[in-house]
């Protein structure tokens, strides 16, 4: 299982939406040949529990997490293919419970202190904003980061290589998670090749950060 010293050598975790499971295969080996080997596989789409399968099952060179994972169920359908982690959209007791017995780690969703709060309250310390941007970005981080100076964040939604400096810098911010190198049009596409290259970007943006 991955653990947070994979995350922080990463640093940016790509949310991918799979509509077919046989682009998950060459999808997971663009990602990974561009510095990407953690993969979050949104279980928004009925070719989310075989995709994840197969990526592990095929692609040792990365690591397939689940997420949208909204309930315990979704929590032990995604770490039966394979998931190596699990994220969720906000925080719910189940969720945690399940993540805990099947022991895989969780980094739920959180917007507000008092979401932290029960975060915390489960033994989560590692959590995602989201939805970043809206929620304020960079300045919600310095801001959440005063109460909680424990809690490391992982911003989803809106983050992009334009403002991927921003977010990285911040002492509290593990990693980040984003869509931009895997837009839906790229995967239908099967460009392949322009997904390693923007995974090769925004590694490479990362290290002007964090070397």
């Amino acid at each position: 299982m991955i653990d947070k010293d994979a995350i922080a050598r990463t640093r940016i975790i790509p949310v991918v939406m799979l509509q077919d499971a046989a682009d998950a295969v060459p999808l997971a080996r663009a990602l990974a040949a561009g510095g990407l080997p953690l993969i979050e596989v949104t279980f928004r789409t009925a070719a989310a529990q075989e995709s994840i399968r197969r990526i592990a099952g095929e692609v040792p060179e990365a690591v397939a997490g689940a997420g949208t994972v909204i309930n315990a169920a979704q929590a032990r359908q995604a770490v039966d293919a394979g998931a190596q982690f699990l994220v969720s959209p906000g925080f719910l007791p189940e969720v945690a419970s399940a993540a805990s017995e099947l022991g895989v780690p969780l980094y739920p969703g959180v917007a507000t202190g008092t979401e932290i709060m029960q975060a915390l309250a489960a033994g989560l310390t590692t959590l995602k904003l989201f939805p970043a941007e809206t929620v304020g970005g960079v300045k919600a981080v310095k801001a959440l980061s005063a109460p909680f100076p424990q809690v490391q964040f992982i911003p989803t939604g809106g983050v992009s290589l334009s403002n991927l400096a921003d977010y990285l810098s911040q002492p509290a911010i593990l990693a980040v998670g984003g869509t931009w190198m895997v837009g839906k049009e790229l995967i239908a596409a099967k460009d392949w090749a322009k997904i390693t290259e923007l995974a090769s970007a925004a590694v490479a943006k990362a290290k002007e950060v964090r070397p």
